[in-house]
Formats: structure tokens, C-alpha cells, sequence
């Protein structure tokens, strides 16, 4: 009996020559030994080789086998498809006649229904209490949870990498420190790290409104941090700075191409990165002023018992961010370090004999191949960062799973329609940060000549 049979397998390939051609037939076999009582091969209908050595009087029957043989193929899996679209209609039924039996009605009407609750924090939808629809309410979710996502994966990536690297230094004492981060955040729960972070350390260490920590217009408190809020005095002006930004922006992406040929053919590259920078930066507030300013700044204002107008970053979007940020990044290091060691040690040797410096072996020659390796557990990690923000329901923030399948399906009871969206919502940004990182990871793909 064969033991083990998932994994390597031990045995040898063997060569069939076919009669009267110059084509073979390869064929792995653990039992070599046997291959002397062997007095047939029966090839699959769809191998290369049957059309090759399929002689003129066998030509029909062939290929009517391969006919019926694909037709069969195509019937099973009708079926079996069918058979999976009659379960999940069977299961959608039986749920809606359960709930229509229980006095709960199912629908979309109540989507124009005025939601009867506040939502503090809306960056980017006017919500309005008394006035805005539980619709509403649905896309106010989906721009938190996408805001505390972005958030999370831009931070979680830099720290991730930063201590990957560290991981691996030299320095006993470094790499034993960038160690223990990694164990204690990724060992305990997330759940509990929210809770710690902003029960425990912001919420008694932060003053009250009264007495917030004053950095010029900007204010920290226990409720948050307040920022002044840029806004447009002169739509004229934005418009003209904006599109002298995107011209600014296509000469720099013009120039970064050039760069990459230059260095192509002369080995001579350029700080494009750093010029690119300072030439947003710079340029980017001369065409400003060029514009006429057209930019004015709300103010935070204390009142009598809070900030009035003017940004605000909650202290729950605070918390739940920092807590995704910490946690993510113990396992984005881990695939940091796998990918870096993956490379191998020859390629900077290499590197040096050619003359490259330390800096440059580890940007040009160690960071691209270690991509390949970090990418795909990484993508992971990202879509774990979306999904577990669904624990900010433990501080308040109000992301999608708080005020659409929780205050709004408590007040509707539309169980089937609000959970199904929620499912929905999740499923689309997760396979869109699938197809991006896929797509980039594709494209940065070495090819092996």
C-alpha cells in the first residue's frame, strides 16, 4: 500500500515511444517494476495524441467517442449546476415563507422610510436626522467602512514592512524587539485590543473638551481629534488649480518614464520619487497662489460643551483604526521577512560584485524578488483588515454592520434584505482588493527569459 500519497512521491518517468512517429508519451509511476506486465495505454479523449496516431479506419468511431464523451461532460455539469441554483432558490423560499409566516414582511420599501436616528460622524454624505432616508443610513456605513479600511491597509502596510525589515537585522536587540511586537498584537484577539486601546488607554488618559491639548487650530480630547476644514471660496480658482495640478501630474508622470528609460539605457537612475515630491509640494502650492487662493478653513470652535465646526477624527475611529493598524501589521512583517529570506542569498552577492551599494541591492535587487512572495498573504491580511472592522461596533463607530445591520435591522426587522446587503458590501470590496493586488502583482511578475 502506498503510503503518504499527498506530497512527493518517489518513483520514475517513462518514456513510451509511439510506433511509426516521432512523438513519446510520458507517464509517472511509482512502480516502474511493474511496467513489464503492462500490455495497454488508454489515452483521454481530449490528449494531443489521439489525432495523431488515430488511423483513417478508426478516424469516425473516435471521433464520435469523443463527441458523446464531451456531450456527457457538458449534461453532468448542467446539472449539477441546475441542482445548485434549485438548492439555494429552495433555501431563499423556504426563509421567505418562514418570515412571511412570522408577520415579517420582506422588501426594499423601506428605503425611503426617514431614519429616526442620529449618526455623528458622515465625512462625505450631508446626514441629516429628520430628514434622511435608511438609504441613506446603508451608504453612510459603506463610506466608514471604507474610510477605517484605507486607513488601516496604507498604515498597517508601512508599519508591516518597517518591522519585517527590522525582523531580520543584525542588532540582537532590534530584531528580539521587532520579535516581541510581533507575538504579543498578533496572539491577542483583536476585539480585545479595541477595547484596550480606547477604554482603557485613550478614553481616561485623554482630557475633556474643555481641556483639550491645544496644537495650534488643531484640538485633541476624549471625544476626538479636531481639525480645521478646508473649504472653497472661489469655485473658479479651485477649478483652474485643479486642473493645473493634473497637468503638474502628467509632466511628472512623463518624466518618471524618462527617468525609467534613461536608466535603462545608461544604468544612471534618478531620485524620481523625491523630485516627484518635492515638486508636488512646491509646485503644487505656487499653482495655488497662482489661483488666487481660492481655499478658506472652518475653524474648531469650543463651545459650550464641544468643538463646534471645523473636522473631527472620533475617538472610536481612532481606536478601532490604531487597534487594525497594530494588529495587521504583526502579520504583514511575517510575510515581509518570509519574502525577503525567500531571495536568494547569491542575488546580493551578485549585486555587490557589480558594484551596487547596500541601499541599492535591497531597492533594485531584493525588494522586487521578496514581492513576489509577499504579495499574495499579504492580500489576505487586507481583506481580514476590512472584515474585522466590523468590530468597531464594540466603541460606536458607526461602519455598515453598526447602523445598517444593527440599528437599522433592529427598527425595520428587513433581516433577509439588510443581512444580504451587508454580505454583498463585504463580497465586492474584498474581491475588488483581490483584482487590484492580483493586477499589480502580475505586473511586477519577473519574467524569466
Amino acid at each position: 500500500m502506498q503510503r503518504n500519497w499527498i506530497g512527493k512521491s518517489k518513483g520514475a518517468m517513462i518514456k513510451f515511444l509511439v510506433e511509426n512517429s516521432e512523438d513519446s508519451l510520458e507517464v509517472f509511476s511509482t512502480r516502474p517494476d511493474t511496467i513489464f506486465g503492462a500490455t495497454f495505454i488508454t489515452l483521454a479523449p481530449e490528449h494531443d495524441l489521439v489525432s495523431k496516431i488515430t488511423t483513417s479506419n478508426q478516424e469516425n468511431d473516435v471521433n464520435n467517442y469523443i463527441e458523446i464523451s464531451s456531450k456527457k461532460r457538458l449534461l453532468i455539469q448542467v446539472l449539477a449546476l441546475l441542482l445548485v441554483v434549485y438548492g439555494f432558490y429552495s433555501l431563499f423560499q423556504t426563509t421567505v415563507d418562514n418570515l412571511v409566516a412570522r408577520g415579517i414582511q420582506t422588501g426594499t420599501g423601506f428605503f425611503d422610510e426617514v431614519a429616526p436616528f442620529q449618526i455623528g460622524f458622515s465625512p462625505f454624505f450631508d446626514y441629516k436626522l429628520g430628514e434622511s432616508t435608511y438609504i441613506d443610513v446603508f451608504f453612510v456605513g459603506i463610506q466608514n467602512t471604507i474610510l477605517v479600511a484605507v486607513l488601516g491597509i496604507i498604515a498597517a502596510t508601512l508599519l508591516g514592512f518597517f518591522i519585517g525589515v527590522v525582523r531580520l537585522s543584525p542588532n540582537w536587540l532590534v530584531s528580539r524587539g521587532a520579535l516581541a511586537y510581533i507575538e504579543i498584537f498578533r496572539n491577542v484577539p483583536l476585539l480585545l485590543q479595541i477595547m484596550f486601546w480606547n477604554f482603557a488607554i485613550f478614553l481616561p488618559t485623554l482630557p475633556a473638551p474643555k481641556n483639550s491639548i491645544e496644537m495650534g487650530s488643531f484640538y485633541l480630547n476624549a471625544r476626538g481629534f479636531h481639525t480645521p476644514l478646508p473649504t472653497v471660496e472661489d469655485s473658479t480658482g479651485f477649478t483652474i488649480w485643479m486642473a493645473l495640478l493634473a497637468l503638474l501630474v502628467v509632466g511628472l508622470v512623463v518624466f518618471a518614464r524618462r527617468a525609467k528609460q534613461r536608466f535603462e539605457e545608461t544604468g544612471h537612475q534618478l531620485p524620481v520619487l523625491w523630485i516627484s515630491a518635492a515638486v508636488m509640494v512646491v509646485g503644487g502650492y505656487i499653482l495655488y497662489l497662482i489661483s488666487g487662493s481660492p481655499l478658506g478653513f472652518d475653524v474648531p470652535v469650543l463651545g459650550r460643551f464641544n468643538f463646534k465646526g471645523g473636522g473631527q477624527l472620533p475617538l472610536p475611529l481612532f481606536s478601532l483604526w490604531f487597534a487594525l493598524t497594530l494588529y495587521t501589521a504583526a502579520f504583514i512583517a511575517e510575510n515581509v521577512r518570509a519574502g525577503i529570506q525567500s531571495v536568494s542569498h547569491g542575488q546580493t552577492e551578485a549585486s555587490h560584485a557589480l558594484g551596487l551599494s547596500r541601499k541599492d541591492t535591497v531597492r533594485l535587487v531584493t525588494i522586487p524578488q521578496a514581492l513576489r512572495v509577499i504579495i499574495p498573504p499579504t492580500i489576505s491580511q487586507y481583506l481580514n483588515l476590512t472584515k474585522n472592522s466590523s468590530l468597531a461596533v464594540a466603541v460606536g463607530y458607526e461602519e455598515l454592520v453598526a447602523v445598517w445591520a444593527g440599528i437599522t435591522l433592529n427598527q425595520t426587522g428587513q433581516a433577509l434584505v439588510i443581512i444580504g446587503m451587508t454580505v454583498a458590501v463585504y463580497e465586492c470590496l474584498s474581491l475588488f482588493t483581490s483584482f487590484v493586488l492580483n493586477w499589480y502583482n502580475k505586473r511586477i511578475q519577473l519574467t524569466e527569459r
